[in-house]
């Protein structure tokens, strides 16, 4: 009973925001966004430091201030959650007839609720990005996915929205390669097979299935021009460039990190070079003594 009578409070105070910005949908689901937005904040709150403290042990206490970066131990974990999460909602609404049927302004409650909890997480992501900011990408990311998925709720492009967010399945690679780092994994034979896994997922979802995606969405876009506001436009278009070249930039960076991390680690001693436990002198090597 209480349940009901919260979501009907907070869908009431959502309605003059919503109907000021035409997102006649978002009362429905506002607490769905609401409760994802505080969860992902409890998780990283509360959740994330046990969680990363399981993991990576001392090494976490030692991060210090810096635990909170998006580089470092709680936002992997809360990426983690996000991911493990929306991705399975993303997928229900794959096969909605409906959102086939009309691909810019059909409806489907599933994709409603996946882009609902999107919407909570990429609130609290931009907040943390501005907050400890580390990278303006990571601002812009999260910034642009949320008023991405904001506006779906007009209704608009949600046949669209579900399919974007299986960019997350290459998600938890990425942190798992961050997990391994922090436990001493690092260049590791396990650390190599999830970076491979993390360079074709990644190519898959973001780079081949992204670009048909929004090769497609394009052409919605322009079959629709005469329909739709400036705003829209803008938002829509200008997101979607601004993350597939985000993905672009990333995934240089990822395959230089990997190539970094598989390297054989050297570090100059007298007149030789110490390879991975070896002495290499005029071409010879030999044991470094421990």
């Amino acid at each position: 009973m209480w349940l009901a009578s919260l979501h009907t409070a907070i869908q009431d105070a959502s309605i003059p925001v919503a109907n000021e910005l035409g997102l006649s949908r978002l009362p429905a689901y506002a607490d769905v966004v609401l409760a994802s937005a505080l969860g992902f904040w409890f998780t990283h709150l509360a959740l994330a430091p046990f969680v990363s403290r399981m993991f990576v042990g001392g090494t976490y206490d030692r991060l210090g201030r810096g635990r909170n970066n998006w580089c470092v131990a709680n936002v992997h974990v809360v990426s983690m959650a996000h991911a493990l999460l929306v991705t399975p909602l993303a997928f229900r609404a794959l096969s909605s007839r409906a959102l086939d049927a009309d691909r810019a302004f059909g409806w489907d409650d599933k994709a409603g609720t996946a882009m609902a909890v999107a919407c909570g997480y990429f609130l609290w992501d931009t907040v943390e990005s501005i907050v400890h900011f580390s990278d303006v990408g990571f601002v812009v990311h999260g910034l642009s996915c949320f008023l991405i998925y904001l506006l779906s709720f007009r209704p608009f492009i949600a046949y669209y929205g579900p399919r974007f967010l299986l960019w997350e399945l290459s998600t938890p690679f990425l942190n798992i390669h961050w997990f391994l780092d922090k436990m001493g994994k690092t260049g590791s034979r396990i650390q190599l097979v999830n970076g491979a896994l993390l360079l074709v997922v990644f190519t898959g979802v973001r780079l081949v299935y992204g670009n048909i995606m929004s090769y497609n969405f394009f052409l919605t876009m322009y079959a629709i021009r005469e329909e739709v506001s400036t705003l829209q436009v803008v938002v829509y278009c200008g997101g979607n460039v601004v993350l597939n070249t985000l993905n672009i930039v990333w995934f240089f960076k990822m395959i230089a990190a990997l190539r970094k991390r598989m390297q054989p680690a050297r570090v100059t001693e007298g007149n030789g070079v110490y390879v991975n436990g070896r002495i290499e002198t005029n071409g010879n090597a030999k044991l470094k003594d421990q």
